[in-house]
């Protein structure tokens, strides 16, 4: 029995260091392995069930989690995971009092806060997930991530953009379903309304600015000789490759794609509702009028913003601009402001989000 609990131990530590070095399927072994030999006991199962919940199997965590609360029903970390499970499964009011109850019993874990914060922010109640957020803060969890998200639900001012590495992880794990849920219950018709008023019927060279699984590129593609598509997630980028309607699809931050462009290049630029996830555009902006020849067009969406703010992040986390400051970035960067139009950008909770259409034209 000793040789087996000190074999069961070892894979367990081995576990650990799978786990906290980002190795999951590892770690998953090894729990699993120590789970074998000396089944039930409470520690392995919530170790394995983070794990599991870490490789997008939130239903098969929650039920080892249970497993490991029906020993330990005051099982802090145990708690704190299934929150994390009942989050992903849309279970949000379940996961709320899971959280709470975690706290309850062990109040210096900051993921815990951080994740009783993003509940709370998501059920609207503004005051209750800014002091969870606050919380979250003090007990050390990620400062500019969490300070993003309190700037979301505390009306303080909106960072110029989010923490680096916040998006792509975003649309990395959205790729499954995009389409189908921009399209369906979002009702989101974003590129069709660009295109739509876009003032040729042929350009050269072509830039889809945040080109999603490609979107845009069916409707892009008959207008232009190259396409290229930019996104931030590797996800996003293989989907819109295998699309096969892009001439070239390339990973990068807008900015340091359109950085690295020739001068005078492009004949369009597009960003379909792209700038919700930046917020001050002036880099973009005077990347975007470099990159274009003469005459080019840049148009794109953003959610409309209520003045005099020139953006202003939401308790959504996406940025809203104003069209004061649209016109005013156009004027100083070279741009012709062709049109201006208001429409709904999607549905969300079941309310239209108000979204302004621009297409600018570059001087010279």
């Amino acid at each position: 029995m000793d040789a087996t609990f000190e074999q069961a131990k070892a894979f367990f530590l081995q576990g650990l260091a799978h786990y906290q070095a980002g190795r999951w399927a590892a770690a998953e072994r090894a729990f699993a392995a120590s789970l074998a030999l000396v089944p039930g006991r409470p520690s392995t199962l919530t170790n394995l069930g983070a794990t599991v919940l870490k490789l997008g199997r939130a239903e098969e965590a929650a039920e080892l989690l249970q497993e490991a609360l029906a020993q330990e029903p005051d099982n802090a970390e145990a708690l704190a995971q299934l929150s994390a499970a009942l989050a992903e499964l849309g279970r949000a009011q379940p996961a709320l009092e899971c959280v709470i109850r975690s706290l309850s019993i062990d109040a210096r874990n900051a993921a815990a806060w951080t994740l009783r914060g993003t509940l709370e922010r998501e059920a609207g109640r503004r005051e209750a997930a800014a002091s969870s957020f606050r919380r979250a803060l003090e007990t050390g969890a990620d400062a500019s991530l969490v300070n993003y998200y309190l700037a979301g639900v505390s009306g303080a001012d909106a960072p110029a953009a989010p923490p680096r590495g916040y998006v792509e992880q975003l649309f990395d794990s959205y790729a499954d379903g995009f389409e189908q849920h921009l399209a369906g219950a979002l009702q989101y018709r974003g590129p069709e309304i660009l295109v739509a008023g876009l003032s040729r019927d042929r350009y050269g060279a072509a830039l889809d600015l945040g080109c999603g699984t490609g979107l845009a590129a069916p409707l892009l593609r008959p207008l232009c000789e190259r396409l290229t598509g930019v996104d931030l997630s590797a996800n996003m980028v293989q989907r819109a490759r295998a699309g096969g309607l892009y001439d070239e699809v390339r990973q990068g931050e807008a900015v340091e794609v359109l950085s690295s462009m020739p001068a005078a290049s492009l004949d369009l630029v597009l960003a379909a509702d792209v700038f919700i996830y930046v917020g001050a555009l002036e880099a973009v902006f005077a990347q975007a009028a470099r990159v274009l020849r003469p005459g080019g067009e840049f148009s794109f969406s953003v959610e409309q913003a209520d003045e005099p703010h020139a953006f202003e992040l939401r308790m959504s986390l996406r940025y809203a601009h104003s069209e004061r400051y649209i016109r005013t970035l156009a004027g100083q960067c070279g741009f012709e402001l062709h049109a201006v139009q208001r429409h709904p950008l999607r549905i969300d909770q079941g309310q239209p989000v108000a979204g302004l259409f621009a297409w600018l034209r570059r001087n010279g």
